[in-house]
């Protein structure tokens, strides 16, 4: 028989032994690899009832026997067993014959078996506490049978006529060697990781010119294809035979698909691992260089906390993110400067300061979608967007530095017009979006009229709701912002939206 299994032999979840150094401690050493460890071989002993299916009632018997069994993979494992069995058949008065027909058999086997554990097929479950099993095989039987002689013979010791079953007047059969097919069911119970019990049926069927002379008999006339058919049934008591450390428990008492969810779940673990991000800031631990940065916080492509204008002060603490201090200026503790340099910024001067900082931002990859691009005489200048909570077009306090930030760049530009754009997310219908995203645009701009002092003349307001999202997740920070464009030539403001009033509400 061809044995092939559709599986990767593997053996459980690798369990870590512990050892205690020298100090006392508790030390766990390496995880044992039990996939690639050899398994035990299982040996049985099994007390029979036999018994011979032929041309003669069958009356029972005993039988011994033992078995060698190998696991290959957790579906197929071979057996090796030898068998003795004696058994015994009457037909009291027989008709047919005109007498009585007896024996007595002698059965001694050893067969190779292919085994199939049935229930390892099922995903559910990892130790299987049972085993189905189901085998089939062949081998090589020598069989004695002393039999009573009956009219319907006239050999292996029988004269033609009616003996009674006595010694030195039966007819016998001797010891010859024979092959045979064998099959039989096993149903085992796992009680620990050494021992298992079970229960189990065999039947062999003989092969050759012997075939139903198991019980001593040919079928009348002697035309019959029928085979005696030697079973025995019985319990068995099995031992796994290795050392537990360096061999697995035989493969058929694991799924066959827990290597598979082992594997599964490791890689899950190490996805995990390899995306984690301590601190949330989107930058993942393995790249992240400052793995505590505060929530909220702007942050570098490698995690580190902006400070654009290097003066010392984080980004998120800086009231004046994008003013780095002149010489012999000095900032305090929001970033603000204290001793002023009242001499004035040329054009040239604010234009260096801006090319830096976008030459900065540039370089540590945050270009993306934390500023937006306007146009001045001096050139292109970076202004940050500033985002909003989930529902909500009110300001920041956190957000109260960009703007600040916006206000000097358009005081040192005073020929300079604003598009001030508002967003939303996808959430919500394209109603309410198209109001949310207007109460952003226009809280922004009183802001900067009202805290900033710019003219409102230079800020011209529009809205787009949720139509130019910069990222396709429904719920996203990106999307609910406020960004800001050049305003060139006869730009227009967008009207407010129906159910909203175009006057600054003080929000």
């Amino acid at each position: 028989m061809t044995l092939s299994s559709a599986f990767v032999a593997a053996q459980g979840t690798p369990v870590p032994a512990a050892t205690v150094d020298s100090t006392g401690a508790m030390e766990m050493d390496a995880p044992v690899d039990r996939r690639n460890q050899p398994s035990m071989i299982e040996f049985g002993i099994s007390p029979y009832y036999s018994f011979v299916a032929g041309d003669v009632t069958a009356k029972g018997g005993y039988g011994a026997g033992i078995h060698l069994r190998k696991s290959l993979d957790h579906l197929f494992s071979v057996r090796l067993d030898a068998l003795y069995a004696r058994s015994k058949g009457d037909n009291e008065n027989d008709v047919i014959t005109q007498g009585n027909r007896r024996h007595d058999t002698d059965w001694y086997s050893g067969t190779a078996y292919g085994v199939v554990t049935l229930n390892n097929f099922k995903y559910k479950g990892d130790i299987r506490n049972w085993n189905v099993l189901l085998m089939a095989g062949a081998g090589f039987n020598y069989f004695s049978t002393e039999f009573q002689c009956t009219e319907d013979g006239r050999r292996f010791g029988c004269t033609g006529t009616n003996q009674p079953f006595v010694e030195g007047r039966n007819g016998e059969l001797p010891l010859e060697f024979q092959t045979h097919a064998a099959f039989g069911l096993a149903l085992n119970r796992r009680l620990s990781e050494r021992i298992n019990i079970g229960i189990e049926y065999q039947a062999f069927v003989p092969l050759g010119n012997r075939a139903d002379l198991v019980d001593g008999y040919d079928p009348v006339g002697g035309t019959s294809d029928f085979r005696d058919v030697q079973n025995v049934a019985g319990i068995s008591i099995n031992i796994n035979l290795g050392n537990t450390n360096t061999r697995s428990e035989p493969r058929y008492w694991v799924n066959a698909f827990t290597p598979l969810k082992d594997d599964i779940s490791t890689l899950n673990s190490r996805v995990d691992e390899a995306t984690m991000d301590t601190d949330g800031d989107g930058i993942v631990n393995s790249v992240d260089q400052e793995n505590d940065t505060p929530a909220g916080v702007p942050v570098d492509s490698r995690g580190r906390t902006l400070d654009s204008d290097k003066d010392g002060v984080p980004d998120f603490r800086d009231l004046e993110p994008f003013f780095p201090p002149r010489q012999g200026e000095v900032v305090d503790a929001d970033g603000v400067v204290t001793k002023r340099n009242d001499a004035p910024l040329t054009q040239n001067e604010i234009q260096t300061l801006i090319d830096t900082s976008i030459a900065r931002a540039i370089a540590e990859g945050n270009m993306g979608n934390n500023t937006t691009r306007i146009n001045s005489a001096g050139g292109a200048i970076y202004l940050p967007m500033i985002y909003f909570n989930l529902n909500s077009s009110e300001i920041k306090y956190e957000d109260y530095g960009q703007l600040a930030s916006i206000s000097r760049v358009l005081t040192a530009n005073p020929e300079m017009r604003l598009i001030v754009r508002g967003y939303t997310d996808r959430t919500g219908n394209t109603t309410i979006n198209q109001r949310l995203s207007y109460l952003r645009a226009r809280n922004t701009i009183d802001h900067l009229v009202e805290v900033g002092g710019i003219d409102r003349t230079r800020l011209v307001l529009q809205y787009r709701g949720d139509e130019e999202a910069i990222v396709p997740l429904d719920r996203s920070r990106v999307n609910r912002r406020v960004e800001f464009l050049t305003g060139m030539g006869d730009v227009t403001e967008d009207e407010a939206p129906e159910g909203v009033m175009p006057q600054s509400d003080g929000n």
